[in-house]
């Protein structure tokens, strides 16, 4: 059986490109999100614009709402958000982290097929 022959590990300017790239959309992930809580606590909740920046933060961050939500529609709204944050949030961190794992899989990869026996030989 052949060797295989594996490609080398990406300079750091191309990870660090990835890195901002993924950091990018982790933000914009995080953002849309923001924006989402913060028009659904407007709309169904009643509350002000700041007061629902500040309740959607507080959700998104996994801190708990701030302000008591008395609407039905609002308390749907209130618990779907809330489940939805905790999976964005996830989700984000999974995409930010991404090319840092990528990267040590990589140079882990390298280091066992230079210690493979067909090396050795």
């Amino acid at each position: 059986m052949e060797p295989r022959h594996y490609p080398p590990l990406p300079p750091p300017d191309r990870f660090l490109r990835r890195l901002a790239r993924n950091a990018a959309a982790a933000g914009a992930v995080i953002l849309g999100s923001l924006a989402i809580g913060i028009a659904g606590y407007h709309v169904f909740g009643r509350l002000s614009w700041l007061d629902a920046l500040v309740n959607a933060s507080m959700i998104l961050t996994g801190m708990g709402p701030v302000d008591r939500i008395v609407t039905v529609s609002g308390k749907v709204f209130e618990s779907f958000y809330a489940l939805f944050s905790g999976v964005m949030f996830l989700t984000s961190i999974a995409v930010l982290l991404a090319p840092a794992l990528h990267r040590f899989l990589h140079r882990f990869h390298l280091d066992l097929a230079d210690e493979s026996p067909e090396k050795k030989r």
